[in-house]
This record gives C-alpha cells, structure tokens and sequence, in this order.
C-alpha cells in the first residue's frame, strides 16, 4: 500500500564555497506547505593555518639572544615575521633568533603563517633589553630596562588618571613573574629618568600596588616577593623604545 505525504519534502543536494575560503557540501530542504526553506552546513577541514604554541615575551641582557618561535600546524607552512608589523627580510623559518640584542632590536615581534593564500598572524611579543650598572650609595646593580610603548588612551582611577600610552616591563615565563626585590637593601624603586609627565606603576605577585609620579617605591620589607613594573605616558607615546630604571631588584 502506498501513502501520500502531504507534506513531502524535496531533497537536493549541492556543492557550495563560503566566504571564499571553505569548500562545503550542503543539503537542502523545502516545506512545500509551510513555504519555508531549510540549508544545513556541513563545512570540510578549514585552510587556515592552526597556530598552536604563540611567540613569548623576551628579556635578556644586552648582546645575549633572544629566541622567538612560532609551532603551528594545518600545513604546509611558510612563515614571514616581523617587527614592529613590518616583515623582517630573509625571516622565514618557524623560529626567529635575534643574535647579541641591542637597545636597536627592541620592539614587538610577530609572525605571519600562511597556507596557500590564508595568513594567520600571531600575537605580538616584546623584546626587552637591560643593562646593569653598580649603585655607589647601595652597592646594587640597578636594572636599566628598554622596552617598547604601546599607544591606548584610557584611565585607571586616581593614579595613573587619564594616560595616552603605557609600557609594562614583565619577565618572560621561563624568568618568573617578574622582579625579586634584592634582600641586601632596602632601597625598591622603580624610576622614569627621562620624563615629567608620566607616571610609574607597581604591582606585586601578592597584590600589593602603589603609583607615583616619575618614581615609585616599594615599602620594606616588600609584601611580594616579585613584582612588574608599567609607565603610563599622561601626554604623548614616544615612538622609540623606552627605558625604566629598577634600584633595588634582582637582575
């Protein structure tokens, strides 16, 4: 015995491409009484390259190396990295080695992989460089640090206020969270020797916190036992890299 739906459903089948980017097969389906069409995706494996491990943050000490790398997958691969977003020549393997680092080298690093036509960047990770310099009151070595300035205007209650730039001074994973403070003075200051109008920014790996104008002391005894550093920029961003002067931490 047959029975007639009066609600059949026409099936087709089709072969679409989305965006450009994806090839998909897709099945489609009318309510002939209802009038409504129905469209189910069923996109193949995506060509976008899979970025699976991200460049890290980098501080060495002046004419050390700095590594950067990049693991990813969905290959085959090419790689372009870049600094300070322009392509760096002849950088094109999945690591990016910066041999004896200079106050020059410092600035944002990041890498484009690419499959085919599909590029993937990275997120950008700093280099930081330092040098180190004996303190005649203390007898300490006091960390001169460059980094790079980051343009982004915003405020954080009373202190920094208003700001139009920031540098945050942090370690790399492999470092730690940050700075020790030096157990043989207790003298802890984070200083800005070059401008008036910022504003110099600590935090502990405890919480602890404290913001002052130029410089800005950690009280002893400290209650962290690391801490980051981040000068706020209250009128204009240098374009250059951008240094901070920690007395009183270890190196």
């Amino acid at each position: 015995m047959k029975i007639k739906l009066s609600n059949a459903l026409r099936i087709a089948a089709a072969s679409v491409v989305v965006a450009g980017t994806f090839c998909a097969s897709t099945s489609y389906a009318e309510d002939t009484t209802y009038n409504v069409e129905f469209y189910t995706y069923y996109p193949d494996q995506a060509e976008f390259p899979l970025v699976l491990l991200q460049p890290i943050n980098q501080v060495v000490h002046v004419h050390d190396d700095a590594t950067f790398s990049v693991y990813a997958t969905n290959g085959p691969l090419t790689y372009q990295w870049l600094k300070n977003n322009v392509a760096l020549p002849g950088e094109t393997n999945s690591i990016l080695t910066i041999a004896r680092a200079k106050k020059s080298d410092v600035g944002l690093y990041s890498c484009n992989v690419s499959k085919g036509l599909e590029i993937v960047p990275t997120r950008s990770a700093s280099l930081m460089v330092f040098v180190n310099s004996t303190d005649p009151d203390t007898g300490i070595d006091p960390v001169t640090l460059w980094a790079t300035p980051v343009p982004s205007s915003g405020s954080s209650g009373s202190c920094p206020g208003p700001y139009k730039g920031y540098i945050n001074y942090t370690r790399t994973v492999a470092q730690g969270w940050g700075w020790a403070p030096s157990t043989n003075t207790t003298v802890h200051t984070a200083e800005d020797t070059n401008s008036v109008n910022t504003k110099v920014q600590f935090v502990g790996r405890s919480g602890d916190s404290g913001c002052n104008q130029t410089i800005a002391t950690v009280p002893d005894p400290s209650i962290s036992t690391k801490y980051r550093f981040t000068i706020y920029f209250t009128n204009s961003v240098p374009t250059n890299s951008y240094s901070i002067t920690l007395d009183g931490f270890d190196p």
